[in-house]
């Protein structure tokens, strides 16, 4: 029965993260890391995470394919596979508790950095696609957040809006797929038997959750506008943060 209640609660919040990303662009990692690290533990949870921005990514790509820009995939997405090795590492290396209050810091800090900035300075050329692609793959391989890390990439280099949105799929499913790979590799995440839970039907059950998520996306994108979508992502996503914040000081202190 706790299993069951435990993949209910994945599948509702891989729900929600995907229909907010069909919508305004991101929101799967936002969304379920948080969240899946108060219910399944900090490393396990952005497992999930990690594989579900894979599925996503891949899935909504197909939808936008037409308005992907490829030269800025190449120049971000092989990056982040840099930093997903790193990110691997640490987490092998942290306890529960300082996975989870590092998880929160870091959605919390990325967010106010999202929404607080001034308009940044314009930095064009490689360096700053570069710099983006492995801190993100780091901080998505640790946190199973990377795109508030590409929201400033966007800014600094004066991205349009929909080319970004559209770009941001396959770059997101590039990370998640490098996230996923490192920590499987390096024996990152040492708690999968013990949280009872399948990684191959897991997997399944989120390419299926994905694609209603994507579907439902797509009615709600009618109705919704994208920066309503994003604010309700933010808002989620700074909950789920600080209570992952308390449930680490929690882990450390009790």
């Amino acid at each position: 029965m706790e299993t069951l209640a435990t993949m209910v609660i994945i599948g509702v919040a891989v729900l929600v993260g995907t229909i907010l990303q069909r919508v305004s662009g991101s929101g799967v990692g936002l969304v379920v890391a948080p969240v899946l690290s108060l219910v399944i533990g900090p490393a396990l949870g952005v497992l999930v995470t990690n594989m579900t921005t894979t599925v996503s990514g891949f899935l909504i790509m197909l939808a936008v394919w037409s308005r992907i820009e490829w030269r800025r995939y190449w120049l971000v997405g092989p990056l982040a596979v840099i930093g997903a090795i790193p990110g691997a590492w640490l987490v092998s290396q942290l306890s529960a508790g300082w996975l989870s209050i590092i998880l929160g810091s870091i959605v919390v800090l990325a967010l106010l950095l999202t929404v607080s900035l001034p308009k940044l300075p314009s930095w064009e050329g490689r360096v700053p696609g570069w710099t983006a692609g492995v801190i993100g793959g780091f901080f998505n391989t640790t946190s199973g957040v990377a795109a508030p890390v590409m929201v400033i990439y966007s800014r600094v280099s004066n991205w349009n809006q929909q080319g970004f949105a559209a770009t941001m799929q396959p770059i997101f499913m590039t990370m998640g797929a490098a996230s996923v790979a490192a920590k499987l590799i390096m024996d990152s995440v040492g708690e999968v038997d013990g949280a009872g839970l399948d990684l191959t039907w897991l997997f399944a059950g989120i390419v299926a959750v994905v694609l209603l998520g994507i579907v439902l996306g797509g009615l709600t994108a009618r109705v919704v506008s994208s920066q309503a979508a994003r604010t309700l992502a933010m808002t989620l996503a700074g909950l789920g943060a600080v209570g992952a914040i308390i449930r680490g000081v929690l882990d450390l202190t009790v």
